[in-house]
């Protein structure tokens, strides 16, 4: 009897795993994705202007430096 009930107890765990299972692929249709289009962060954050982008990133980046910080 204490057989069957350990070889339930690890056969319904083994069972119920796949129960959950996602798709992590998008669909295709036509040939074409049809998923979410992701924009890029220059275009939601600052209006599609690329140098005003890069340049918040260079200047984030600059302070990022400790020489640079420090000024002794």
């Amino acid at each position: 009897m204490t057989l069957v009930r350990l070889a339930l107890a690890l056969l319904l765990p083994a069972v119920l795993s796949g129960c959950l299972e996602v798709k992590q692929h998008p669909a295709w249709k036509n040939g074409q994705y049809a998923g979410k289009h992701d924009d890029r962060q220059f275009q939601r954050l600052f209006h599609n202007d690329k140098l005003a982008w890069f340049a918040a990133i260079s200047n984030r980046n600059s302070k990022q430096n400790e020489y640079n910080r420090a000024n002794p």
